[in-house]
This record gives structure tokens, sequence and C-alpha cells, in this order.
């Protein structure tokens, strides 16, 4: 009994530690400017959607949610087919040939990304994929493959080797035994590493910041941070842009929670 209150005890500490500050950003955000500085902590005795309004009028604010969305999108899908390709070409190795191959991948995941910025930023210029989204997402991209290789090669070891054999017996080759079988049976573990990718994109400020210098390519966290310095001390204005920015991390993690748990206790307990 007295357990069981302490969970639940514990459970509310833990849920007011994450959802506090987040209630007080949305709620900040419909408040006016006078009513934040005479009550900075309290809630709003109205809702006003002026922040709201004052965004999407005066700032490119659909502009960057596109340019996001688009690198984040592109990203995230082109990063699921390149590593999910690797990955099952990991787990169809022999044992000396996938560890070896695994651990160059893994390799790449100890090497910070602060590491790689000259030479990155070096190719990108001699390329000529400066201040361009395609240049950014190619970036992205080859920058999160050791992690979603990673993930996703822990998952497909998962997979019940009775059932390729068998399919192979029955004539399957190598690129139907991937599209059909083993993407198919993934499906919750490609969700889990999407809903990894989707944040970790969506959030990066490093490489935006390297790669991208024009107003019409900047992505939201970049916009954000010169949003910053427009409204330095308007901080409902800023705790606005804030909030706009979380709203897609949350659908996503809305619509994909239940893969995104399944996924990630399926790897925990067989990876």
């Amino acid at each position: 009994m007295w357990i069981r209150i302490a969970g639940w005890g514990l459970l509310a500490v833990f849920a007011v530690i994450i959802l506090g500050p987040l209630l007080l950003v949305l709620s900040t955000s419909f408040k006016t400017t006078p009513q934040f500085i005479t009550d900075p902590l309290g809630i709003p005795p109205s809702l006003s959607f002026h922040n709201y309004i004052t965004i999407f009028q005066g700032q490119q604010m659909w502009r960057y949610i596109s340019n996001s969305a688009i690198v984040t999108g592109s990203s995230v899908f082109i990063e699921l087919v390149i590593s999910g390709m690797i990955a099952y070409g990991i787990t169809r190795l022999g044992r000396l040939t996938s560890t070896v191959v695994f651990g160059f991948f893994a390799l790449g995941m100890m090497i910070p990304s602060q590491v790689n910025i000259i030479p990155i930023y070096l190719l990108v210029n001699r390329l000529g994929w400066n201040n361009s989204l395609s240049g950014l997402t190619a970036v992205t991209v080859a920058m999160l493959i050791p992690l979603s290789v990673f993930m996703l090669t822990g998952f497909m070891r998962t997979l019940p080797k009775e059932m390729m054999e068998a399919a192979s017996i029955d004539g399957a080759g190598e690129w139907r035994l991937l599209t059909q079988i083993a993407v198919p049976l993934c499906a919750p573990f490609f969700a889990a590493t999407a809903a990894f990718l989707f944040v970790i994109v969506w959030n990066d400020l490093l490489f935006p910041m390297l790669l991208v210098n024009g107003s019409d390519k900047l992505t939201l966290p970049l916009a954000m941070l010169r949003f910053r310095g427009e409204y330095v001390t308007d901080y409902p204005m800023l705790l606005t842009g804030v909030t706009i920015a979380t709203i897609p991390m949350v659908i996503m993690f809305v619509f994909l929670q239940r893969y995104f748990i399944s996924g990630t206790l399926a790897g925990a307990v067989k990876g």
C-alpha cells in the first residue's frame, strides 16, 4: 500500500518537473508584456493571441517552418532507407564480417560532431552546397547514419532467422527478403527510429548555423536564435516562438508513441 502511494507520489513529482516548464512556456505565450511583467509565473487572466498573430504577420514564420519540415522530413526518410539497407546487410553477413562492419559504424557515434565542423564546411563549400537546404540535408543524413544503423541493426537482429531461411528456400532474393519481410516486421522499430531522428534533426542548431546564412533558408531553431536578438526583452513573444517550434514534436510523439515504446522495449530486451 505505502509502496504504491510512494510510486504515485514519485510519478507526480516527475510529472510536475517535466510538464511544469512546458505549461509555463505555453501560458506565457498567451500573455501580453504588461501581464508578464506584473505576474510572470501566474495564469494569464485572459487568452491573448496577439503574440501568435504578430509572429505570423511580421516574420517569415511559414518559410522557417517549411524549411525545417523539408530538411527534417527528407533527412529522416533518406536516413531510414539507407540505414535500413545497411542494417539488413549487416545482419546477413557472416559473424566476423558483421562485427567488423557494425563496429565501423558504431565508431562513428564516438566522434563528436564538433570535431567534423571544419572538414564538413570545406567539403560543402567545395561542392557548392553552401546555403542550400539540399546541402544541409545531405550533411544531416551523413552525420546521423551511425546512430540509425546502430538502432536498426539491433532491431533487425530480433527477426526470426527461421522465417528468413524459409523464404530463401522458397526462392526469395535478398531484395524481396528486405522489402517484403524485414521492413514490414520491423515497422515499429523504424517508427521508433524515425521519432528519435525527427527530434534530433528538428532541434538541430549546429549544422544550420554552420551551413545556412540566407534569411530565406533559415530553419526554425536558427530563426528562433535571431528572434531572440530581436525580442530580447519581450519574453511572451520569444516563448510564443518556442511554443510554435515545440508543437510538431508533440504531434510526432502523440502519433508514434505506441510504436516508440514497443520498439524501444524490444530493442532493450533483445538488442
